[in-house]
C-alpha cells in the first residue's frame, strides 16, 4: 500500500512541480472542496443511516439489496397449503427424532418462510456476526484518509468531515456486500439452521418451501419425502440449539472472535481513488464501492479461533447427519439419495462457505464435517445413545481438532490416557440400556455426564 493515502499528496515530498494548494492537484480550489462535502453529505445522506442498533453496518441497505436481489429471481408469498404441508413436516419430523436422540423437540413455532422472511427474520444474528468486520473495515478506511497526520492544519480541518462520511460510506459498502451475500445466500437455503448457526428466533424451525423444491430437483425423489428429510435437518439443528445452553453462544462467539482477527485489504481501493476528481461525488461513490478483500491474519489467535469455530461447526452438522440418518433408514426409502444430495451440496462449495467467505472471510473445510459424522457414528456404537448425546452436556466434553483425527482415541482412549469409557457418562447409557440402578435416580443420572467430572471431563481426549 503507498504512503499516500486515498491519494492525497502532501506537500515537502521533493517534488518542486505539485502545486501548493494541496486542493488543486485534486481538481479545485478549497471553495470547490467544501462545496463538494456538502453534495457528498446529501448523497451519503441518502443512503441512511448505519443501522437502529449504532453499528458500523449499514444493516437497512443490506436488508434492502438482499429482498431487492431475491425478489427479481422471483419470491412468491407463502399459500396456506405450503404452510400446512411444512408444519406437519416439522411435527413429525419431531416425532421421528424422539427414537433417535435424548435431547427434546426444540421447535415450539414451525414456520414455512419465503426467501424475503428468512433475510428478515435471520439478520438479527447476521448483524452479530458482522459487525466485527464492518468496525475493522471502516476504521481501516478512515484511518488510511485520515493518517495525514502530516497536513497541514488547514487542510485537516478541511478533511474531517471528510473522514467521517468516507467511514459512513465504509459501512454503506459492507451493508451493500453483506447483503448481495445473504440474498444469494436466501435462493439456495432450505431451511433455518443450513450454516450450522442458530439463525432462527428461540423456538422456531423453519423451511422454505421454494428452497425445498430446489433442493429435491432432479433427485427423482416424491416431494414429501424431500420435505421430511430436510424437516428432520432442521429439528435436529433446533434440538441442539435450544438444549445445550453453551452451543448458542459458544458458536456465536467463535465467530465473532475469528472476525476480528480479520484484516482489510484496501489496496484495490487506493488504487481506484488515486487522482481521483473529488469534486465529483458520484466518482467517489463508485470508486468506494468496490468489493472488499478479507485476509485472515496468520497470528496464534487467529488459527485458535479458526480451529474452534471449524471443529464445533462440523460437530454440529455431523451430529446431524448421524441422527438423521439413522432415523430416516427403515421409513425414507429414498434417505440414502437424500443423504449423498447434503454432502454433494456441501462438497460442491455450499452456501454456508460461500456466504461466510463473502461476510468473514472464512471458508469451511467439508472434510472436517464427514470426520465429525465419522466420530458421532463410532461413539454410538460404542456407548448409546444417551452416551453420545451426553458429550454435549459441556463445552470441555466437545471432541476437538485432533478427535477428529482419531476417533477411536476419543471414543476409547489412547495409551497411557482415559477414555470416555471411564467417564462417569457410563452411568447414562446404563440407565438407558434399562441395567439395574436406573429406577432409583433418573435427575441424579442425567446430571452425571459433566457434574461429576468437572475437575477433569476430558482426560483421554
Amino acid at each position: 500500500m503507498s504512503d499516500t493515502p486515498f491519494g492525497f499528496n502532501r506537500p515537502g515530498d521533493g517534488d518542486d512541480d505539485r502545486p501548493q494548494d494541496p486542493f488543486k492537484a485534486m481538481g479545485g480550489d478549497m471553495q470547490q472542496f467544501a462545496d463538494m462535502l456538502h453534495r457528498f453529505a446529501d448523497m451519503i445522506g441518502g443512503q441512511g443511516a448505519a443501522g437502529a442498533g449504532g453499528g458500523p453496518l449499514n444493516w437497512d441497505l443490506a436488508k434492502n439489496i438482499a429482498r431487492h436481489s431475491v425478489v427479481e429471481q422471483g419470491d412468491p408469498s407463502i399459500v396456506d397449503a405450503e404452510r400446512r404441508q411444512v408444519e406437519e413436516a416439522l411435527r413429525l419430523a419431531d416425532l421421528w427424532l424422539d427414537e433417535g436422540t435424548t435431547l427434546p423437540a426444540g421447535i415450539k413455532k414451525p414456520q414455512a418462510w419465503s426467501r424475503s422472511e428468512w433475510i428478515e427474520q435471520t439478520l438479527p444474528v447476521w448483524a452479530k456476526v458482522c459487525d466485527p468486520i464492518a468496525t475493522r473495515m471502516v476504521e481501516s478506511m478512515g484511518g488510511a484518509l485520515g493518517g495525514a497526520g502530516e497536513m497541514p492544519a488547514e487542510m485537516q480541518a478541511m478533511a474531517g468531515p471528510l473522514i467521517g462520511m468516507v467511514k459512513q460510506m465504509a459501512g454503506a459498502m459492507v451493508g451493500g456486500q453483506a447483503g448481495q451475500a445473504l440474498g444469494a445466500l436466501a435462493r439456495e437455503v432450505v431451511g433455518s439452521a443450513d450454516v450450522g448457526l442458530p439463525l432462527a428466533p428461540d423456538g422456531v424451525g423453519a423451511l422454505l418451501p421454494a428452497g425445498v423444491e430446489a433442493f429435491g430437483s432432479g433427485l427423482e425423489v416424491s416431494d414429501d419425502e424431500v420435505r421430511l428429510y430436510l424437516a428432520l435437518r432442521e429439528a435436529a439443528h433446533q434440538r441442539l440449539f435450544a438444549h445445550v445452553p453453551w452451543l448458542r453462544a459458544h458458536l456465536l462467539n467463535a465467530v465473532e472472535d475469528y472476525a476480528r482477527g480479520i484484516t482489510v485489504d484496501l489496496s484495490g481501493i487506493e488504487q481506484a481513488v488515486q487522482g481521483l476528481d473529488i469534486s465529483n461525488p458520484e466518482a467517489i461513490q463508485e470508486a468506494l464501492g468496490g468489493e472488499i478483500s478479507l485476509q485472515p491474519e496468520e497470528t496464534p489467535q487467529q488459527k485458535a479461533a479458526l480451529a474452534r469455530l471449524e471443529t464445533t461447526l462440523a460437530l454440529v452438522e455431523g451430529w446431524v447427519d448421524t441422527v438423521v440418518n439413522e432415523v430416516a433408514e427403515g421409513r425414507l426409502p429414498g434417505a440414502v439419495k437424500l443423504a449423498e444430495a447434503v454432502r454433494r451440496r456441501r462438497a460442491t462449495g455450499g452456501p454456508a462457505e460461500r456466504t461466510f467467505a463473502t461476510l468473514v472471510g472464512l471458508e469451511l473445510r467439508p472434510r472436517r464435517l464427514r470426520e465429525a459424522a465419522t466420530l458421532w457414528r463410532t461413539l454410538t456404537e460404542a456407548r448409546g445413545v444417551q452416551g453420545r448425546d451426553a458429550v454435549w452436556e459441556h463445552p470441555d466434553l466437545l471432541p476437538t481438532t485432533e478427535d477428529l483425527d482419531d476417533p477411536e482415541g476419543f471414543v476409547h482412549g489412547k495409551p497411557g490416557f482415559e477414555g470416555l469409557d471411564d467417564l462417569d457418562i457410563s452411568a447414562l447409557t446404563d440407565e438407558a440400556s434399562g441395567k439395574p440402578g436406573d429406577g432409583e435416580g433418573p435427575d441424579e443420572g442425567s446430571d452425571g455426564g459433566s457434574a461429576g467430572d468437572g475437575d477433569d471431563p476430558k482426560a483421554g481426549s
